[in-house]
């Protein structure tokens, strides 16, 4: 059965809803169905078609609704338009009328002026002029202060402003004017106070800014006075003992006309600040503007110092631009004070003076930490002389940087001996401590100019290449040494009020140096095994002490006036004294050591079945060790040294070999065993005679006397005092007896000996 509704009223129907669909959700809600139902029905096209057909539709009216307005709204503006000529009409009207009213107006005050004028005032027109001629008088003195003041007479100003007061306006006083100025007096007295401030202000800024280079100034003149100083000394020995800013110095000097102030390069007026002066004492304001220049003076001061300063940046411009800074300020003050000492008082300037000082230290103490370098501390030092110097020209008292050069020079000595130091440390820890090899006669004399050195043999007998007793490292020490009295005493160069402390000081550090960097450093080398070594140590500890005598003659020669007289005594000679009994030692137990080594390979047999034709081979041995270690590594020791080192060498080796035979493991000697013993104990006293020296055969009468004992036939003789005193005084009453146990009068056969019995003494093996 076919639809009785149209398609297409379907799809006219759903569009409408579609497009009056109050919100997107209805919207959504009426156009998807729609769409699906269109798409079923194969109608996807038919409802396009009419979705175009609405929008064409609404279109349409829209352009209608628009044709139909825009013929309204071109009425409208026409209308606008001529109201607005309507508008500009009324203006021009109503300009019009005003210019008329104004026209009227100027017309009726001519009018009423011209009538004012005309009334009864012919009979006083006499009285009128003369009183204007006063009040004209008067108008042209006060112009004239404002004229004066306008071009800085200011003191002329307050001259004309007092004139006008005291004279002029007196004639004038029934007038108004007359009070008018009258009132205007202290306002033009203040205008001319602070325009003198202000003047004086400009001449106190410039002179803030100029204080620097002012400083710098007087920096250069003093150190022009130093140098004709050091001309005049070097002429003249007398006045070499004279220092810059003493009596004579400026007696010499006075022909050197020189003002800081008033030069070719700065010139400082104090015109302003007269001026200033003056006016305030005019004005009865005297005490307060002595208040508030001090005031704005301390002011300046403040913004002078600044708040940090670097003393390592480039040539020390920092420092240097700080000290000059002070300077010029405190100059200025100086010279203030001495043309006006009723503004400025010695208080004042004094302590402005104390006040940047401290401040001054403060800021050099707080950046002293950077530096690490004695030069760099002189140099500081040296600009921090010339302030002092220049100042002290000008009177000002230097107590507080004078102390405080002393924290300098605590800094400077710590930072010298703390390089020294490393020096002394790096130079005895690379000796090869050896004899020093000289090839050439230049390096000889450079070595003996430099060392605290006496030679043996005159100049012109050397022959090269030679060699020096010392190591290397003795000269090197000694050039340090030099160096290190040399810069100690550059700190007081120029200006340094503390010589006393320098003389202290230095011997101090000479002595810590000497004592713990050369001294102990050479004593912990004598651990060393090597003999040679140990004796190379010694001859140079022998030389340092000399070198100590002489640095103590070159401290007092080189000690100031101010020091205390009387010897000086270095704690280092001591130490170096001390410790050559230390070396001594060492080289007995080195000594000593090997002579042990060398008895403990003794193979005696004590009961040998035939006679030794030769002496023992240890024995040998030991006096060709005695023999070469004194004609080689203790060659260079003093002859006093090398006899007490065969004098301890032969007693210690007499008490080993005696204390072979007491051994307890030796049980029994037989003549055989004696008469080698004997034969090594004789060999030992011809080596000893060939030495020439009597004393050291003395170490060998016990050992020679207590093997006769044992070669005697009446051992009896020992019991009887009087013949042991005559013949074995020198045995060991104790071991006498020990040995005369152990002899046996007989000789075994070979056949009855055991084969082990001759190690028996070297290896401990009981019989």
């Amino acid at each position: 059965m076919p639809s009785l509704i149209d398609p297409r009223s379907e799809l006219d129907y759903a569009v409408q809803q579609i497009v009056q669909s109050p919100s997107d959700n209805e919207y959504l809600n009426h156009l998807i169905p729609a769409i699906k139902d269109a798409s079923k029905g194969g109608r996807g096209q038919q409802l396009l078609q009419s979705l175009n057909q609405f929008s064409t539709n609404r279109e349409a009216e829209i352009e209608k609704i628009c044709n139909t307005n825009h013929q309204g709204f071109v009425s409208s503006v026409n209308q606008l338009l001529q109201v607005r000529e309507g508008t500009v009409a009324l203006v021009n009207e109503i300009l019009s009328l005003n210019q008329s009213i104004q026209s009227s107006t100027e017309r009726l005050a001519e009018q009423k002026r011209g009538l004012v004028e005309s009334r009864g005032v012919r009979q006083n027109i006499d009285e009128a002029t003369q009183a204007l001629r006063d009040c004209l008088e008067v108008l042209r003195l006060a112009n004239q202060v404002h004229d004066l003041l306008g071009k800085k007479s200011h003191y002329s100003a307050l001259r004309a402003l007092d004139e006008l007061q005291n004279v002029h306006l007196k004639e004038v006083t029934q007038y108004k004017i007359a009070d008018m100025i009258q009132k205007s007096v202290p306002a033009t007295k203040k205008l001319i106070a602070e325009a003198v401030m202000t003047d004086l202000n400009t001449w106190l800024y410039r002179i803030r800014e100029t204080s620097q280079f002012l400083g710098e100034v007087a920096f250069f003149h003093t150190e022009q006075r130093r140098a004709r100083q050091k001309d005049r000394a070097e002429t003249d020995d007398y006045l070499s003992t004279f220092k810059l800013n003493s009596a004579i110095e400026l007696t010499s000097d006075e022909t050197e006309e020189f003002d800081p102030l008033d030069n070719e390069e700065v010139q400082v007026e104090f015109t302003p600040l007269f001026e200033c002066i003056h006016i305030h004492d005019a004005l009865g304001e005297s005490d307060r503007f002595r208040a508030e220049y001090a005031t704005t003076r301390r002011q300046q001061k403040e913004l002078l110092m600044p708040a940090s300063i670097t003393l390592v940046d480039e040539q020390g411009a920092n420092l240097k631009g700080l000290l000059e800074g002070i300077a010029g300020f405190a100059i200025v003050e100086k010279a203030t004070m001495e043309r006006a000492p009723a503004l400025r008082s010695a208080a004042d300037v004094d302590d402005l003076w104390d006040s940047m000082c401290q401040t001054a230290i403060t800021l050099i103490s707080k950046a002293l930490h950077e530096v690490d370098n004695p030069e760099m501390l002189l140099k500081i030092k040296g600009a921090i002389a010339l302030f002092i110097q220049t100042m002290n020209s000008w009177n000002y008292t230097s107590s507080a940087v004078d102390t405080f050069l002393l924290t300098l020079f605590e800094k400077y000595a710590e930072l010298l001996k703390r390089r020294f130091s490393d020096d002394f440390q790096e130079i005895v820890s690379t000796d090869d401590y050896m004899p020093m090899p000289i090839n050439k006669l230049d390096e000889y004399d450079k070595v003996v100019n430099v060392s605290w050195y006496t030679p043996d043999k005159a100049r012109d007998d050397l022959n090269f290449p030679c060699v020096l007793p010392f190591s290397q490292m003795y000269p090197l020490c000694c050039i340090d040494i030099r160096n290190f009295l040399n810069q100690f005493y550059f700190f007081s160069d120029d200006h340094f009020q503390h010589p006393r402390v320098i003389d202290e000081t230095l011997q101090a550090s000479l002595d810590e140096l000497l004592s713990e960097k050369v001294c102990r450093s050479l004593v912990e080398r004598l651990s060393s095994q090597y003999l040679g070594q140990i004796v190379q140590i010694l001859i140079n500890l022998e030389h340092f002490e000399v070198a100590c005598q002489e640095l103590e003659q070159l401290l007092v020669a080189a000690r100031s006036t101010a020091s205390a007289g009387g010897k000086i005594a270095l704690k280092a000679t001591e130490d170096f004294r001390n410790n050559k009994k230390t070396a001594e030692k060492r080289i007995f137990e080195l000594v000593n050591s090997k002579i042990d080594d060398l008895i403990e390979t003794a193979e005696y047999d004590w009961l040998a079945p035939a006679l030794e034709t030769e002496p023992s081979n240890y024995m040998q041995t030991l006096t060709t060790y005695l023999s070469n270690i004194m004609g080689s590594v203790l060659l260079g020791l003093p002859t006093e040294i090398k006899e007490l080192i065969y004098f301890d060498a032969l007693s210690h080796a007499a008490t080993m070999i005696l204390g072979l035979p007491l051994s307890v493991e030796v049980k029994r000697i037989n003549p055989n065993g004696v008469a080698a013993l004997a034969k090594d104990v004789r060999y030992l006293t011809e080596f000893v005679d060939t030495l020439g020296n009597p004393i050291l055969g003395q170490n060998l009468e016990e050992l020679q006397q207590t093997v006769a004992l044992m070669q005697s036939d009446n051992s009896e003789e020992f019991y009887d005092v009087s013949t042991r005193n005559k013949k074995y005084g020198r045995v060991d009453a104790m071991n006498g007896p020990v040995l005369l146990e152990k002899l046996t009068h007989s000789v075994q056969s070979p056949a009855k000996t055991d084969k082990f019995t001759t190690l028996s003494s070297r290896f401990g093996i009981k019989s």
